[in-house]
């Protein structure tokens, strides 16, 4: 038997919640499921209860996890590439936490490419990013946008465009009387009209996901509608650092607990698929968004979605020839940005948008909301289908580590 490619990751926790985690897991079980790799796995950005390594069933020695806080070390790097004998080096999420490895690029790519899973939110290019996106072997892309954005900036680094995809053994459309039977669990049980139009908005409560932006303009919709006609339901931490105080902008602004209704607890999957399947719609105003998941999500289990068109969600609403949901093309942008990042645009939607978008999506009636998921659930299960995720993968990274050139850390120029 032929010697197994051996993969570094570096990301979030593969087995936590996290989009990042849950991304890095697929990609792990798709390169294993193949029986040419073996995987070790840093797995950071949560709190551990313990830092025991972890072996992953089924896949025992060939897929261990080892626990770490943050996203790693330069130390830690040096010591686990040569002792474990690692082929590639994969890694994921914001460039922002990987400066310290692409510094590292000249200890690192003469043993092993790196392989970087990219995303950027918006225009314009970051030239900014540019020292970064030379310092890896290979980049993929996460979007459309992300993809033209590397192209731009970073023409000469080999990329490949290969999007997120979801599980459609978990998030699928349910049969009509399991979703009556859990409505009944989820609304009835609680005193709830399990019938009621119900919004759903699956983010983390942080600025630029607008959430209080969207508990205000849900009033206003309530206030042409009918305050008893319809319910927003948010899955999200109200009391999060990096967010807003969302009892407070309820309370607040006269909206009671059956109008706006908080999901807290942290759920598995399975939960979660089961909620996409009660609610109506699933609506994302966010004003910049590399990718989106829950709106992916949703459109798996055929619910139809209304989007902000910026980032990765623009892709999802719309294969540049149909509709798969309600777009909300922005009122503005503006240039905002860091000492880190110095520029990126803000697609900013109105009021006016989103209240008539939720009228329009209301007005459908279930049968019109039934058509549009449907069109949605085809339009994932064309373009982000979950085995061909899997299977490119392993041809990407195949590709990388039998494609390996000579790394050349040093130019020589004559010197007269």
């Amino acid at each position: 038997m032929s010697k197994k490619i051996k993969v570094l990751t570096l990301s979030d926790h593969p087995l936590s919640p996290s989009g990042v985690g849950t991304q890095t897991k697929y990609f792990c079980q798709g390169l294993l499921d193949s029986g040419k790799f073996s995987i070790l796995s840093l797995g950071g950005a949560i709190k551990h209860d313990n830092y025991n390594h972890i072996l992953v069933e089924p896949y025992n020695e060939d897929w261990k996890i080892i626990p770490i806080d943050g996203y790693g070390t330069p130390e830690m790097l040096r010591s686990v590439i040569r002792t474990e004998e690692i082929d590639v080096v994969w890694f994921m999420t914001d460039p922002r936490f990987w400066d310290w490895l692409w510094l590292m690029e000249n200890e690192i790519r003469p043993l092993c490419p790196m392989v970087y899973y990219h995303v950027w939110d918006n225009f314009p290019a970051p030239k900014y990013n540019r020292d970064y996106y030379l310092s890896n072997d290979h980049i993929v892309t996460i979007s459309k946008l992300t993809d033209d954005i590397v192209k731009a900036v970073a023409p000469e680094v080999p990329r490949t465009y290969h999007p997120h995809a979801v599980d459609p053994e978990i998030f699928k459309p349910l049969p009509p009387n399991v979703v009556a039977d859990l409505k009944n669990q989820m609304w009835t049980s609680q005193g709830h009209d399990p019938d009621m139009f119900t919004i759903f908005w699956n983010n983390r409560n942080a600025r630029r996901k607008q959430s209080g932006s969207l508990i205000y303009w849900f009033k206003a919709f309530l206030d042409q509608v009918g305050h008893d006609k319809a319910r927003l339901l948010m899955h999200t931490d109200p009391n999060d650092q990096h967010g807003q105080d969302l009892v407070a902008i309820m309370r607040d602004f006269g909206l009671n607990q059956k109008q706006v209704l908080l999901s807290t607890a942290k759920i598995p999957p399975e939960s979660l698929a089961a909620i996409y399947n009660c609610v109506d719609v699933t609506i994302n105003i966010s004003d910049a968004e590399g990718f989106g998941l829950s709106t992916l999500e949703s459109m798996a289990c055929g619910t139809p979605i209304i989007a902000n068109m910026t980032g990765g969600l623009q892709e999802q609403v719309t294969d540049g020839i149909s509709m798969f949901g309600i777009p909300l093309y922005p009122a503005s942008k503006a240039l905002i940005g860091s000492q880190q990042v110095p520029y990126i645009y803000e697609d900013r939607v109105s009021k006016d948008q989103v209240v008539s978008a939720l009228n329009k999506m209301y007005f459908l009636g279930p049968e019109g909301r039934k058509k549009m998921g449907l069109e949605g659930l085809n339009h994932v299960r064309t373009n982000y289908n979950f085995q061909n995720y899997k299977t490119k993968w392993v041809e990407i990274m195949e590709k990388v580590y039998n494609s390996r050139q000579e790394y050349v850390s040093a130019v020589f120029k004559e010197v007269a």
